[in-house]
C-alpha cells in the first residue's frame, strides 16, 4: 500500500501492531518525479510556479500537494542529485529520472520497508492531527476494494464523517469537498494540544509557528504524535514543536535553526545561518 509522508527505515520488530508500511517497488518511476521534470523550465523548478499551477488546475490542498514535491527535492538534494538556488528554486538536471531510479534503485536494497503510520487505520479514524487516511484523502489515490484495501475504503469513508463533524469536509452527493490546507489545519490543531500539555509540564511557553518563521533552540528529544514525530526545541524561555527528520538525531542537544513551510521542514546548524541538513 502507497501512500504520501515522510519515509524512514524501519525495524520492523520495533513496530506496534497494525501499523502502516509500505514496501518500495523496484524499478518503477515516481510520478512525483515525473511531475517534477514536467513543470520544470529551463532546468529550473519553481515552487512558487507550481504552487500557481495547481490552485489554477483547482488542487484540494495545493500547499500540502506542493510539500510533497518539496520534500521529494530536498531527499534529491541530499542525495546530490539536485542542487537548491535561492528562492524556493532547484536545477534539474536533463537525466533527473534515470538518476532518481538509480538512485531509489540502490536505497531500495538497503532499505526495504518504509513506515507510514505508527497508527492502526482504525485509531486514524477519530484522531486529532494529519493522518495517514487524510493524505490519502487530499491526494485522492486509489485503493483496491480488496482484502486490506477494502479495510481502507471503510476507514476512509469514516474519517470523512469525523472531518464532517469537525467543520473540516462536507459531502456534496457522492462528492467530499475536503477543507483548504486539510493537512496543515489537522497538524496544528495536534500541536497546539501537545503544546499546552508540554507547556504545564516544563512551565516554559509554547511557541507555536507561523508558516516561513523559523524556529531557534537546542533540540532536546522528539515526540511521537498521529501527524508524525516532532523536535522540541528549547530557547531556554520558550519551546517549540517542529516536524522531526532523521537527520537531525545526531544533533541531539545541540543548536538547531529551522523554517517550517506547509508540512516541510529545512533544518541548519547553529542559530540562524548555517549549513542545512
Amino acid at each position: 500500500m502507497c501512500a504520501g509522508g515522510s519515509a524512514a527505515q524501519v525495524d520492523l520488530s520495533q513496530l506496534p501492531l497494525h501499523a502502516i508500511v509500505e514496501a518500495p517497488q523496484q524499478g518503477r518511476v515516481k510520478d512525483v518525479d515525473r511531475t517534477i521534470v514536467a513543470v520544470s523550465e529551463n532546468g529550473i523548478y519553481d515552487a512558487v510556479n507550481h504552487l500557481n499551477r495547481l490552485r489554477h488546475a483547482g488542487d484540494g490542498d495545493p500547499q500540502a500537494t506542493l510539500d510533497v514535491y518539496v520534500r521529494r527535492l530536498e531527499a534529491l538534494r541530499r542525495a546530490g542529485l539536485v542542487e537548491r538556488v535561492p528562492e524556493g528554486k532547484w536545477r534539474i538536471p536533463a537525466d533527473l529520472i534515470q538518476r532518481t531510479q538509480q538512485h531509489d534503485a540502490r536505497k531500495t536494497t538497503a532499505r526495504v520497508i518504509e513506515l507510514r503510520s505508527h497508527l492502526a487505520i482504525e485509531q486514524q479514524v477519530r484522531a486529532i492531527g494529519a493522518t495517514w487516511l487524510d493524505r490519502k484523502l487530499v491526494t485522492d489515490a486509489g485503493v483496491a476494494r480488496q482484502g486490506f484495501g477494502a479495510q481502507v475504503c471503510d476507514a476512509m469513508q469514516s474519517r470523512v464523517d469525523f472531518l464532517c463533524e469537525q467543520g473540516l469536509a462536507e459531502r456534496r452527493g457522492h462528492r467530499v469537498v475536503l477543507a483548504r490546507n486539510l493537512l496543515v489545519t489537522l497538524r496544528d490543531r495536534e500541536l497546539a494540544a501537545a503544546g499546552k500539555s508540554l507547556r504545564d509540564q516544563t512551565g516554559k511557553t509554547y511557541r507555536p509557528l507561523l508558516d516561513g518563521q523559523q524556529a531557534n533552540g537546542i533540540y532536546q528529544r522528539s515526540i511521537q504524535l498521529v501527524s508524525g514525530r516532532f523536535a522540541v526545541l528549547d530557547d531556554g524561555v520558550s519551546f517549540s514543536l517542529v516536524p522531526w527528520r532523521p537527520v537531525i538525531e545526531q544533533r541531539l542537544a545541540q543548536h538547531l535553526s529551522a523554517v517550517v513551510r506547509g508540512v516541510s521542514v529545512t533544518w541548519s546548524v547553529g542559530r540562524q545561518r548555517g549549513p542545512s541538513i
